[in-house]
């Protein structure tokens, strides 16, 4: 990278996290949660506002002038690593997710929150003119299990966005809400890759399904369950140089650990930062790190995250009045 490209990069951050933090800045103020800040100042940024009305100031700051992709790639490294920090802030400050004495409240927030929006939508769905949407493949399973899950799935990293700006994450109001938010994306997550295996191919590929949804389930349990307990084991070790000397370095080796086997697996990223997060706040010794690395992360990376959000966003070419007014009836 020269240095020219370097420079047209700093340009880049530089507007974004300004814009950003500013926005989320108003927002605050005027009592709305700053990620709608955040995510506006995004959408201000990209294709449905600068790319319009000044398209060649646009590409200068989201391209720059060698025309290569250097900008979309680390925008986009700093995008998931925004995600991650996000979620991986999330599950340190919630500190867990269900009780014994709260089997009553999931259950019936799951019921609610999911099962009755999924239901609903595969009933009421055929309704809709869904041959404007079909894939290649013209299979109407597969499409009314996705438009299913669009309308149940919880936006986990908004939510913890806003009962991070709240400060009630840790109270069982957010122990809960976060908990039932995870449980029910990893079973819409198991639906997914149903969908995507029907729609691939009309002889369903069974042991790639029972493959997948097994190895989402079984790191989601070895996460929640065994894993905490063998990491605060190692980070207790004599031979643990890392833990004892470099504090903020162990726990972001962590973070990436969880990461990098999610990936291996094809596991949401989403569960591996939010798991890693549980994890490393059972040991005390850590919590100074947790939270530095929180506060740089809640700066910088997960504004950009947010930002890059309403980048993607083109409201002047995929906004739909007749969707939007479906998945708000």
């Amino acid at each position: 990278m020269s240095t020219a490209e370097f420079g047209s990069l700093t340009l880049l951050l530089l507007v974004v996290v300004t814009a950003a933090q500013l926005l989320g800045h108003l927002f605050a103020k005027l009592r709305q949660p700053r990620v709608v800040g955040e995510i506006l100042a995004g959408v201000l940024l990209g294709p449905s506002l600068l790319g319009r009305l000044a398209p060649s100031l646009s590409t200068k700051i989201f391209v720059g002038n060698s025309g290569s992709d250097h900008h979309a790639v680390i925008l986009g490294f700093l995008y998931n690593l925004g995600l991650l920090l996000l979620m991986f802030a999330s599950g340190a400050e919630t500190k867990g997710l269900f009780h014994r004495q709260d089997t009553r409240e999931v259950a019936w927030l799951g019921i609610v929150g999911t099962g009755l929006p999924f239901v609903l939508t595969l009933i009421l769905a055929p309704l809709l003119p869904l041959q404007l949407l079909m894939g290649a493949t013209g299979q109407t399973i597969p499409l009314l299990l996705v438009v299913s899950i669009a309308m149940a799935v919880t936006s986990i990293p908004v939510i913890s966005r806003i009962l991070h700006d709240l400060q009630i994450l840790h109270t069982r109001f957010a122990r809960l809400i976060l908990g039932v938010a995870v449980m029910e994306d990893v079973a819409l997550w198991a639906v997914l890759a149903v969908a995507t295996a029907l729609a691939q191919s009309a002889n369903v590929p069974h042991r790639e399904i029972v493959l997948h949804v097994s190895a989402t389930l079984l790191y989601f349990a070895v996460g929640l369950l065994a894993a905490p307990t063998l990491l605060k084991r190692l980070s207790r070790a004599r031979l643990n140089v890392l833990a004892t000397g470099a504090p903020i370095a162990y726990v972001i080796a962590v973070l990436l650990a969880y990461a990098a086997l999610a990936a291996l697996l094809d596991v949401s990223l989403v569960f591996a930062a939010f798991l890693a997060g549980l994890a490393v706040v059972k040991d005390e010794r850590l919590t100074d790190a947790v939270h530095t690395i929180s506060r740089i992360s809640f700066a910088i990376f997960i504004p950009i995250y947010f930002a890059v959000v309403g980048y993607k966003l083109d409201l002047s070419q995929s906004f739909s009045l007749s969707m939007l007014a479906f998945f708000l009836a």
